[in-house]
């Protein structure tokens, strides 16, 4: 029996955490993590307070600066926090708003009509996990200020003069002892700042990094709204109609806006977003959005001919080939499942939103029918070749994971059936495919070997893609399915990683495989199952002794501690030059090997780089090259 902490259980041992102290105990039930992810929420939930002023008409310039030491300034013109002495609390009502968890003007319709931070914890945690925060309020004719140090006041709100102008500036430094790093992304705040900017039609939104001499500075504003926002995700891509169709709404105090623009690629966009949030899970505006268009595109392919009378209707994912739209609503009481609030569950937003779209979209393919008939023909060519990708796909599917017989002959599996501790290496080539079977641990340890270069799938139609015998292997060996039809719940390997050579043919192969995950199983991006190997680019001998550079700023410093005389340098080209030992020892063994995640941080940057390096169009290729050739360190001759 194992011995026990205590034998006593009374009520001397239950915790209350009073104030902010549960967000400092526990962090990441409030932000998500205290990694990257979480430090950047902090930023946005101050945000998210001047967007709400934003939305309800009494703001229009929201300035976000990233300080020398890594603080963050949030600036807005709106009405100003309240400073008058809260009537139950008995302090002021800044300080109960930045105090005091669930407090704030987000429940009361009077304050806000529509709000995104419904839950009322956002700048109270924000102040819980800050080493301090300062906060000054223009309003009633004063300028007050006052200063808190780990969620707690270190002074008395102070009146720091008069002022005929109103808004609200927070200042911020995150804690260290929380956060596992408080360095700024300038990428990470841009793209989701431009967003913001996007869905608030003409708000100003301005974001300036001062840690360097050369100041960075990004100011956006965006009059067609998400019109705009359409144009600027297509911005690389060959459209029709020129101009990205757009319609807006109020129905039962719910405003609805839907633009949608096709290309000619065959990959479907759609973002959703309820009140501002990102609806990345969908939900019922996304689902109606979806419903609405099928129906449209069914009932004018019938009418022009395209679709016969004993022909069943296109589906949606023929109708939604390269469709890139946007579905934003904002409502008084929206019901988010969660604080994550990935997913919007209203149910009458689902027939408001159809109303919508049924009205205004059918009144455009009336008053179109060129374009009309354009996009009833390539929904037509995407069904045929749905039809053939049915056959395809036939061969990627298994009927239950224990089923080894129908998977792939170049596969060397493991033999653990455990997917939570299983590994897939894809690698290049049959040469480091051997070494790799040979040095890897059996148990834990799949590998893939790819011939060639797969097939760019940024070019091509499903059917082709599953016609190609790589990435067949490939989707049959994870055994979720591919597109609409993944099912997580039957991957096979929880870690699924890239090993490819480190040269530019490598680099082109680890693309082209990014390139398909992204466009075909996004999933496994967003939930971390994918991977890439860092294999050494040196080894180092001198004497007995062995050394494995994985960077090439580590050579001087060895060289320095080493000396030169005598010292053998090799450069790995590729993995097959390493013998399965050193392959184990550098790249395969869990203890020593070195992994880069794949994270979906910024959907919309992934976006367009994917467009620019695959696409058809030429000329945005060139200009990124041109932009980024002095960025290269490795480039074979």
């Amino acid at each position: 029996m194992n011995k026990k902490s205590s034998d006593t259980y009374d009520a001397s041992q239950i915790q209350v955490l009073e104030g902010l102290s549960a967000v400092r105990k526990r962090p990441s039930m409030y932000i998500g993590s205290t990694e990257s992810r979480g430090l950047h929420h902090l930023v946005f939930e101050v945000v998210d307070n001047s967007i709400d002023e934003a939305m309800a008409g009494y703001c229009n310039s929201i300035q976000v600066l990233i300080g020398k030491e890594n603080s963050i300034t949030v600036i807005d013109n709106g009405r100003g926090i309240p400073v008058k002495e809260h009537p139950q609390q008995k302090k002021s009502a800044l300080e109960v708003v930045l105090t005091m968890l669930h407090a704030g003007g987000k429940f009361s319709a009077e304050s806000y009509k529509v709000a995104g931070g419904l839950h009322g914890v956002g700048v109270a945690v924000v102040n819980a996990l800050s080493a301090w925060l300062e906060v000054e309020v223009k309003r009633d004719g004063k300028i007050h200020f006052q200063r808190y140090e780990r969620g707690r006041p270190v002074d008395k709100l102070q009146s720091r003069g008069k002022t005929s102008r109103t808004g609200t500036a927070i200042t911020f430094s995150p804690d260290p002892e929380i956060f596992e790093n408080i360095n700024f992304d300038f990428q990470i705040l841009s793209q989701r700042l431009r967003e913001l900017a996007f869905l608030n039609r003409s708000l100003k939104i301005s974001l300036e990094d001062r840690r360097k001499e050369e100041k960075k500075k990004e100011v956006f504003k965006y009059d067609g709204g998400i019109s705009s926002f359409i144009a600027f995700l297509n911005r690389n891509k060959d459209v029709y109609p020129k101009k990205p169709l757009y319609f807006e709404k109020e129905m039962d105090d719910c405003r609805v806006e839907a633009a949608l623009q096709y290309n000619t690629g065959y990959s479907e966009t759609i973002y959703s977003f309820a009140n501002n949030i990102r609806t990345q899970e969908g939900g019922t505006h996304e689902a109606a959005f979806k419903s609405a268009l099928t129906r449209l595109v069914n009932d004018h392919a019938r009418r022009l001919g395209i679709l016969k009378e004993n022909q069943d209707n296109f589906q949606g994912e023929d109708i939604r080939e390269g469709l890139t739209g946007i579905i934003s609503v904002k409502l008084l009481d929206p019901q988010f499942e969660g604080q994550t609030k990935t997913r919007l569950g209203n149910s009458e937003v689902r027939g408001i939103v159809e109303s919508v779209l049924q009205d205004e979209l059918g009144a455009f393919l009336e008053q179109n029918p060129g374009t009309a008939r354009k996009i009833c023909e390539k929904t037509l060519q995407a069904a045929r070749a749905r039809d053939a990708a049915r056959k395809a796909r036939e061969l990627t599917r298994r009927k239950n994971a224990l089923e080894i017989s129908s998977l792939p002959g170049k596969l060397a599996d493991c033999t653990s059936r455990l997917p939570a501790e299983s590994e897939l290496f894809i690698v290049e080539g049959e040469s480091a495919g051997g070494s790799a079977k040979q040095g890897r641990d059996r148990h834990f340890q799949a590998i893939l070997p790819l011939k060639g270069k797969i097939l760019n799938v940024e070019k091509a139609r499903l059917d082709r893609i599953l016609g190609n015998e790589e990435i067949r292997a490939l989707i049959t060996a994870l055994g979720v399915g591919i597109g609409d039809e993944i099912d997580l719940g039957k991957l096979r390997y929880h870690k699924v990683i890239i090993m490819t050579d480190a040269d530019v043919d490598g680099s082109h192969i680890r693309t082209l495989l990014l390139t398909f995950f992204f466009r075909y199983l996004e999933p496994l991006i967003a939930r971390g199952n994918i991977y890439i190997a860092q294999p050494p680019l040196y080894k180092v001998a001198k004497g007995r002794k062995i050394y494995y550079l994985y960077k090439e700023e580590e050579m001087e410093p060895l060289m320095s501690q080493i000396g030169r005389q005598g010292t053998d340098v090799q450069r790995y080209k590729g993995l097959g030059e390493m013998n399965p030992e050193q392959l184990w020892e550098t790249t395969l063994d869990p203890q020593n090997r070195s992994l880069l995640q794949v994270d979906l941080e910024d959907t919309f940057l992934a976006d367009e780089i994917f467009t620019i390096l695959m696409g058809e169009k030429v000329e945005p290729r060139r200009e990124f090259i041109e932009t980024h050739a002095r960025e290269v360190r490795n480039l074979d001759i």
